[in-house]
């Protein structure tokens, strides 16, 4: 076997596929997807991944190195945290960048979308902060998946 077609095959692995991780119910779903204010105080952190690029690879999420949950496509995670705080969103990855740091308003919600990067032969991910208009949009089209459950500590 040709060796550039062992690269080529082994790649299309990384892209195609489908990870899959524990989901929240459809209420829960559209409940979150209403982007309510937080209680009191706090701020929301909506944490999402779109599309099927690297469907194969689950990366961890974490705020401020609690695990929110494990990424896949099209899926995304929604946190309260202290309001008028930063907060460090952060991800699994190979490479870096794959943080961030929120300066949260109290009575907000923030958007940070999740990519995947792809290498070689691993894949990274990286984290970055998108507007209100972008990261709602997304996040409409997507499922809640349940908080709390990383691949690593």
């Amino acid at each position: 076997m040709n060796f550039r077609f062992l690269l080529v095959l082994l790649a299309s692995f990384g892209l195609a596929g489908c990870a899959s991780v524990t989901m929240e119910s459809k209420e829960a779903s559209d409940a979150a997807k209403r982007f309510a204010p937080p209680s009191e105080g706090n701020a929301k952190i909506y944490v999402y991944r779109s599309g099927s690029f690297g469907g194969s690879l689950k990366k961890d999420i974490w705020i401020d190195g609690e695990c929110v949950g494990e990424s896949a496509p099209n899926v995304f995670f929604v946190k309260e945290v202290k309001g008028d705080a930063e907060h460090k969103v952060s991800t699994e990855s190979e490479f870096s960048p794959n943080a961030l740091i929120v300066k949260a308003k109290a009575g907000m919600n923030y958007f940070v979308r999740q990519f995947i990067k792809m290498g070689v032969f691993v894949g990274g991910a990286g984290v970055e902060l998108v507007s209100d208009d972008v990261g709602k949009k997304a996040v409409s089209s997507l499922e809640l998946a349940k908080n709390g459950s990383c691949s690593k500590k």
